[in-house]
């Protein structure tokens, strides 16, 4: 019995079953997992593993802008500021000095993502808060861990005709959702 559920397993598991996991890093250049459970007879279980993983990496073509738009919120008085920074500009944000290095974006869909390269520093005690990417889609990903201030990234700004914020998104106060 136990011999013909074993050869069972092993024969409903002839074809290999391939599972795809797709992770985006920082600059927008996704990496395709892919992993392969090769079928074996149950009595190699243990010896080695099932599953061999098959990496691959595809890029997305980013282009640089020359500057990005940025919102900053003041936690304890619950004002949302705009912040339009040029490559290379440092703006004072509250008691923080936001410095953009890069605004990248895909060059197939300008306003699709955004990825912006900063150096927050806090005034007062002289210290960088941040120093790396902020991604525009996925704002938690790389944060400001600051107890008072949250600055993330809106978008690219390719030229002067592109809109400083997406329509109906800015507002004096920040709205509460349940």
């Amino acid at each position: 019995m136990i011999r013909a559920l074993a050869w069972a397993l092993w024969l409903g598991s002839a074809s290999a079953v391939a599972q795809t996991q797709i992770i985006e890093t920082p600059l927008g250049d996704p990496i395709i997992i892919e992993t392969e459970i090769v079928p074996q007879p149950l009595e190699h279980i243990g010896r080695q593993s099932l599953r061999q993983p098959i990496v691959s990496q595809t890029r997305e073509a980013v282009s640089s802008a020359p500057a990005a738009i940025l919102r900053g919120l003041d936690k304890v008085s619950g004002d949302a500021v705009d912040l339009p920074l040029e490559a290379g500009e440092s703006k004072a944000f509250g008691r923080l000095d936001i410095a953009l290095r890069d605004c990248r974006y895909p060059s197939d869909n300008p306003t699709g993502n955004a990825y912006a390269q900063l150096q927050i520093t806090e005034r007062s005690r002289n210290d960088v808060v941040f120093d790396g990417w902020m991604v525009a889609s996925s704002p938690a990903l790389m944060a400001l861990d600051h107890p008072r201030y949250d600055v993330w990234v809106i978008g690219c700004k390719l030229n002067q005709r592109t809109p400083a914020v997406v329509a109906g998104e800015s507002s004096p106060r920040p709205l509460m959702r349940p």
